[in-house]
Parts: C-alpha cells; structure tokens; sequence
C-alpha cells in the first residue's frame, strides 16, 4: 500500500497519525502490532491485564466428555489457548460438536488449533458488534433442548449468553482455564503510559476490555489528568468505562485492524 494511501496519512507521511496504545495481555499484543503495522499504524503496548493460567484439571475433564458437548463457547484467544494446552494426547475434536466464539482473533485460534470451519459459529462479519447478543441470532435456530454446553471463560465473565441457551432447554455448565489481573507494568510500559498522559495529542489508547481500563488508575496515580486522552473502543460497555475513569474522547469500533486504522483517522478534534 503506497503512503498516499495509508489510513490517516497526510501528504504522504503515515507520521501524521498519532501512535496507537495496545492494552491487550503481552500474549496477544505482538500480533496485534504487526497487523497494525501493515497498515501504517505505529504501536506502542500497555497491557492492562495480565492472564495467568488456573488448574488445568478441570480443562483435561472437560475434554474426556467433549463428546457428550453439543457446543463450547470460548469467550476469548486466551480461553482457546489455555483449554487446548490441557488436551490429552492423540485426542481431536469431536465431529459433532460446536465451537463458538465472538471475536476473529478466537475464531482464528480455534480454526489452528484444527477446529473444522464447518463446526465454528461467530456473528456474521457485518454485525455492528461482535458480542453475545450477536452471536445468540446465529445459535437460536438450533434446538437446545436437554443438549450439553460449555463455557469456557476465564474466572467469572457474563452470563448473558448461557442464560439464552439454559431459556432454550441446553443444559450449561462452565470451565475456568485463566484468571485475570492487575499487571506489572515493565520500566519501558511504564514510559509509554507516562509519556501518553504528558502528551495526550499524540497518543489514542485501544481499549478492549472494560475490566481492564479499572487498572488504570493505579498504574497511572488517581490523580491522573484523562480529559484530554483520547481512545478508540471495541464495544459500548467498553467506551462507557472509559468515560467514567474521564476520558475526553471516545469513539466506537469493531475489533479488526482495518476498523481501527479508520478510526483513528478521527476526526478527534
């Protein structure tokens, strides 16, 4: 792609753009600044969260009876990787059982982990967002009656999706493979967190986690001054905690790379 043509670019310089702050874990962030880098989107990363694995017993019980499984739903990348790391050997998955997810980075990490595309359910790639309440219309027409599911989250999440399936007769239950929390922010994460709250102009924060902009706060001081941060939002719920911690601008976008180098384009002003 010429730089004439770069999302944001003026006269030719992608250096007009303002840098892009990644808040996703460390595990997904490098990804994450190569697609944005194809686009001619510079990145630096805060990972506002870190992911920690939990007992992987439960994952290894939960796959002796993937048979029995009409659907898993992964809620996450992370929920994909820590549930396949506790696989057994020789095992592969079922040819009759579902796999759903919200979002493309978990739909791609079910499909390498060799999740026949034919088996995956996700919201249509049109749909102004991707969420449980997108992916249900996608599930609904299936008959859940006395039917297993299983959620495969980290510790705790919404219950809006199970809630659906138990209203439609699926039998629900849930394996916790990761727990969420506070991260410890490196000396050179740490610069770029100071550097952008000195310097707000010149930096558009990328949240996608709601939980994790509560982390802010204490990585940053309470007395932080945030209204004149700006930040792009992968979903409302997202873009409602980030005006609450006083945030001055935010705008919405779905979750891909293309999205987000509109974006953030603006206008901000």
């Amino acid at each position: 792609m010429p730089d004439s043509a770069r999302p944001g670019a003026e006269g030719g310089s992608p250096d007009a753009l303002p840098r892009l702050i990644l808040t996703r874990p460390r595990a997904q962030a490098q990804d994450w600044v190569q697609r944005m880098a194809r686009l001619g989107v510079a990145c630096d990363c805060v990972p506002l969260l870190d992911i920690a694995p939990l007992d992987p017993a439960p994952a290894r019980q939960a796959w002796e009876r993937l048979a029995s499984q009409a659907l898993l739903m992964f809620v996450s990348p992370n929920a994909v990787e820590h549930f396949f790391a506790a696989r057994p050997p020789g095992m592969s998955w079922p040819a009759h059982t579902l796999a759903a997810t919200v979002g493309p980075g978990s739909a791609q990490a079910l499909l390498r982990q060799g999740v026949p595309p034919a088996l995956l359910r996700q919201p249509p790639p049109d749909s102004p967002s991707l969420d449980s309440e997108h992916l249900w219309p996608v599930l609904s027409g299936e008959a859940w009656q006395g039917r297993e599911v299983l959620m495969v989250r980290g510790d705790g999440g919404r219950e809006w999706l199970a809630d659906r399936l138990r209203e439609a007769g699926a039998q629900v239950g849930a394996v916790s493979v990761y727990r969420r929390q506070a991260p410890r922010l490196a000396p050179a994460e740490q610069a770029v967190l100071d550097r952008a709250l000195a310097q707000p102009q010149a930096h558009v924060w990328l949240f996608s986690s709601a939980e994790a902009i509560d982390h802010l706060p204490a990585l940053a001081g309470t007395t932080a001054d945030w209204s004149r941060s700006r930040a792009i939002a992968t979903h409302e719920r997202i873009a409602q905690r980030a005006r609450r911690l006083g945030l001055g601008h935010v705008v919405l976008t779905r979750p891909d790379a293309a999205a987000v180098a509109t974006a953030l384009q603006g206008p901000w002003d």
